[in-house]
């Protein structure tokens, strides 16, 4: 009995034993067949090639502050009351132009004592000059004392300068009646008036803002690789994103408002340091034409320009870029896998990013079905410059 339970037993053990081997070696097969299986796995992706293109770099900016040096008070230069406002709000004005009229009634009163203090001494004058004349023969025929002939020149020459002193009053009161008009100093439109009709002003008050905005000024930083295609002059179109332009003085639309898609000229007025002279980030002064009256000095949010000269350029879609730092790709070896590789890029716009490093042209690089793609998988590029769809 004792025999065929040992017997027994050892089948049991060896059935055991047997069973743990065989699920290994099958464990083993199915990891091995699956490793395999990934090793042969293909994709199929979308790729162009690297090539050389045409490229009209475009930006997009997160604000834009459009600034102006053309902007300035209209001071009240007298105190008094202004009387007359001849220029409205908005109104168009050319250096010299009255914006306002004040008046203070002293100075009239000032000027009429001015001209009546100068007819006093025309008149002294005169006396002065035929009794300075009349010593001037005596003293000749020795009929007149040194003394006497010294005070009569003496009081003629100071009657002179009292008629001189006066005129020179009424001078300078006939130009404080001219600074009752409150002028434009510079061309441009009224953009704000601080007083109203009525008003009483002291010296100095500044009563409108005039400014002239046909032309506005941004700076941007570009970096050296991208600072080599820019130059005085060049041009770019100009979008705002913002649906509506808010006035911020009130000013009527000179032009209708296109929201998003009105466009305007920048142009390049000054780069500094210049081109000319090594230096990592460079500020690129744009002019903008702005003679359309929609724009303001102010901060706007969502600003794209685009330059219109295009430069040859090699580049790769944007959408072969596989972060947002636009510093990788996938390239298509020839063994029919995919290596990811670094890159260095350039400028771009808006579909075409340009490569200045890690890409040669020819090269086919993966520009859609990339996600989930490992350096070494297989992948089937479907080409899509290639006019139909060529599949390698």
């Amino acid at each position: 009995m004792k025999k065929y339970f040992i017997i027994g037993l050892s089948i049991v053990l060896v059935l055991s034993l047997g069973a743990i081997f065989y699920g290994a070696w099958l464990n083993e097969r199915g990891e091995f067949q699956i490793a395999r299986r990934m090793e042969e796995r293909q994709v199929m992706v979308h790729g162009m090639r690297v090539a050389v293109r045409p490229l009209r770099p475009k930006v997009t900016m997160h604000a834009v502050n459009l600034d102006t040096n053309t902007m300035a008070d209209a001071v009240a230069l007298v105190e008094g009351r202004v009387i007359e406002c001849r220029v409205p709000k908005g109104g168009a004005v050319r250096r010299g132009d009255t914006i306002f009229v004040l008046e203070n009634e002293g100075i009239p009163l000032q000027i009429q004592e001015a001209e009546s203090n100068i007819l006093q001494a025309q008149a002294n004058l005169r006396r002065a000059e035929n009794n300075y004349r009349r010593y001037q023969i005596l003293k000749a025929s020795d009929a007149a004392s040194a003394q006497q002939y010294d005070d009569a020149e003496a009081t003629y020459y100071s009657a002179q300068a009292s008629l001189e002193v006066a005129q020179s009053k009424l001078a300078q009161l006939r130009v404080q009646e001219s600074r009752q008009e409150v002028v434009a100093p510079i061309d441009g439109k009224v953009l704000v008036l601080y007083r109203k009709q009525g008003a009483y002003v002291q010296s100095g008050t500044p009563l409108a803002l005039v400014g002239n905005f046909d032309y506005l000024y941004f700076t941007t930083p570009v970096q050296d690789k991208d600072a080599r295609y820019l130059s005085i002059g060049l041009e770019a179109d100009l979008i705002f994103q913002s649906k509506d332009f808010k006035k911020v003085y009130g000013t009527d639309y000179a032009a209708g408002n296109l929201g998003s898609q009105q466009t305007f000229t920048a142009a390049i007025a000054e780069i500094r340091p210049p081109v000319s002279e090594p230096a990592a980030i460079r500020n690129v002064l744009w002019q903008v034409d702005n003679r359309s009256g929609l724009l303001e000095p102010q901060t706007y949010g969502g600003v794209s320009f685009h330059a219109r000269r295009s430069h040859d350029a090699l580049s790769v879609p944007l959408s072969a870029m596989t972060d947002g730092t636009n510093d990788e790709v996938f390239v298509a070896k020839a063994d029919g896998t995919v290596e990811r590789r670094q890159v260095r890029a350039g400028t771009n716009d808006g579909a075409y990013i340009e490569i200045l490093s890690g890409l040669s042209e020819g090269e086919i690089v993966v520009t859609g079905g990339a996600e989930g793609l490992t350096d070494g998988l297989h992948a089937e590029i479907i080409l899509d410059d290639a006019g139909g769809g060529e599949t390698r």
